[in-house]
């Protein structure tokens, strides 16, 4: 995870706050768990999957 996170959104920022990189984080993690595409699922994001899955 946190590789992923340091070459989409960490490398390319400079954070001046502490709080701007725990906001960041966040926004990633939910981003990484709820709506990036996989190639492995069919091009469905995890969330879709997951619904797909219960229905």
């Amino acid at each position: 995870f946190f590789g992923h996170f340091k070459t989409e959104c960490y490398d390319l920022k400079a954070y001046k706050t502490f709080e701007e990189l725990v906001y960041d984080i966040d926004d990633y993690i939910y981003f990484y768990n709820n709506e990036r595409f996989q190639e492995k699922h069919n091009s469905l994001a995890p969330l879709e999957l997951r619904d797909k899955a219960v229905a």
